[in-house]
């Protein structure tokens, strides 16, 4: 790994301190990456580029899997696909801005499954080529990985979810969420949240009522992460400020009264409740 130039310092200044700066490690959807954010944030303010402060982390919050090397995005070779380098080399281009920076702490948080996805990337690429349309597989895998959440939940919270029952999913059943798990997955929407706004919607996997599954979230989706779900498109939209806790807002109930954000069902037959038990 070469060091950075001089030039490529002075850009940092201004490209990643700032940014890195602006989150707020205590918001509820930054607790499952706060530790190691935190960390890969003071070395970026120590003079690192963010390439170098994740990979200088190393080792991935579960510490069940090896995560990855991370390298300059000048590593990533003109005419070669960022997924296929990815499953060629182990390494994962890494530019001086937030968006790289969120996805590097998800891949340390998440190795297996951001290994499963990209290896199925990679394996449609090898296929079909990288192409103007990347087809139902690689369109799925772009949303969950820039956009998704995975949402552990009881079942009538499930229910109304995906049956967009806003006033049930948040109000009547407003005590349940206390049973319930949000993890943001998705690097785009962790870097869209640095500056929440009303209408941020995740793409949520539901999953089945397995309390063993929370423990292992990442082996959990390596292992249901296929083909035939992905293409199914399993994913529910969820506004993530109005999920209770989340933003002081939405205490007040009138703030689940704006149809621009939470918006009617379509037939329920175009819905999934999620992945159903292995």
């Amino acid at each position: 790994m070469r060091p950075p130039d001089r030039f490529a310092r002075q850009v940092l200044a201004s490209s990643a301190v700032r940014p890195v700066d602006e989150v707020e490690w205590e918001r509820p959807w930054f607790t499952p990456l706060r530790r190691a954010g935190r960390a890969v944030a003071a070395g970026v303010h120590a003079g690192q580029l963010v390439w170098q402060a994740l990979d200088a982390l190393g080792t991935p919050a579960s510490g069940r899997a090896a995560g990855p090397c991370f390298v300059s995005q000048e590593c990533q070779p003109v005419g070669e696909a960022y997924e296929a380098f990815i499953f060629r080399t182990g390494q994962v281009p890494t530019r001086d801005n937030l968006h790289d920076f969120f996805n590097g702490l998800v891949w340390l948080h998440y190795p297996r499954a951001k290994r499963r996805l990209n290896a199925l990337q990679a394996g449609a690429i090898a296929a079909q080529g990288v192409g103007a349309v990347r087809g139902p597989l690689r369109d799925a895998i772009t949303v969950f990985d820039e956009n998704g959440a995975v949402l552990f939940a009881p079942q009538e919270l499930r229910e109304a979810l995906a049956t967009r029952a806003w006033r049930r999913l948040f109000t009547d059943l407003r005590p349940l969420w206390r049973q319930a798990r949000l993890e943001i997955f998705g690097h785009a929407l962790l870097e869209q949240l640095v500056k929440p706004r009303k209408p941020l919607t995740a793409h949520v996997l539901l999953v089945p009522d397995a309390p063993e599954m929370v423990a292992d979230i990442d082996g959990w989706l390596e292992g249901s992460l296929a083909p035939e779900l992905l293409t199914t498109k399993p994913f529910t939209p969820l506004p993530v400020l109005g999920v209770p806790g989340w933003w002081a807002e939405n205490e007040n109930f009138c703030f689940y009264d704006d149809s621009s954000v939470f918006r009617s069902a379509r037939p329920a037959s175009q819905y999934t409740t999620g992945v159903p038990p292995r």
